[in-house]
């Protein structure tokens, strides 16, 4: 037998699709298109990537949480959203913040009202960690430009919640469908969400954080 590779050899390479060779085959054009219409991209080695990659969300470990779970489920949705379905991936980012001030109150041990709005959520939660503006306490956390900042995240927060309710996010029946709604718009959101959850988790689990001093 001669040192060429064998019939079955061939057949199983044409069946594969190996790198080195001539075209690419039909089964393997058609799963390309649907993972770009997913959001990533497979080259003509086999590798998949990313088509935008996403932001960073939350790349932390939450295992230091009783219950991550809320949160971990809105990183999800907002993962499968955010290059696919802009309206679905505002609404999640919305859901993200409300999941988080739950998670924080409920770690502080402190009551959560079931039928709170958002806002009032935001505002609990950051009154209780000693980040609002006015009981911010001496040093960096009380100089006027972390006041500033302090003061900035509510309307973060705030902001993502009312972009959803007025029909850009996902949550509510419309009669008409937003237009004009794109991926900028929802990773502007998502950010801000992010943003907004990234200084509540990371003063939760800070432990010279200003409120722990309150409760000893």
């Amino acid at each position: 037998m001669s040192g060429g590779r064998s019939s079955s050899s061939r057949t199983s390479s044409a069946r594969t699709g190996t790198p080195d060779q001539q075209g690419t085959p039909k089964w393997l054009e058609d799963i390309g298109v649907r993972l770009e219409r997913d959001g990533f991209l497979l080259d003509k080695s086999g590798r998949i990537s990313w088509k935008h990659p996403p932001i960073s969300l939350l790349a932390r470990d939450l295992s230091a949480l009783s219950d991550s779970s809320g949160i971990v489920v809105e990183l999800e949705r907002i993962r499968r959203d955010l290059t696919a379905d802009p309206h679905g991936a505002i609404g999640a980012a919305k859901q993200l913040i409300e999941a988080t001030a739950k998670t924080a109150l409920r770690e502080l041990s402190i009551g959560i009202d079931k039928n709170a709005a958002l806002p009032a959520l935001v505002s609990t939660v950051q009154k209780a960690l000693k980040l609002d503006a006015a009981s911010a306490p001496d040093g960096p956390n009380g100089s006027k430009a972390v006041k500033k900042i302090l003061s900035g995240s509510v309307n973060i927060a705030v902001g993502v919640a009312e972009l959803r309710n007025q029909g850009f996010g996902s949550g509510h029946g419309q009669a008409s469908a937003p237009s004009g709604l794109g991926v900028r718009h929802a990773r502007l959101t998502v950010n801000a969400a992010v943003t907004w959850c990234e200084l509540i988790l990371d003063t939760l689990s800070d432990p010279a954080a200003p409120w722990r001093k309150a409760t000893t």
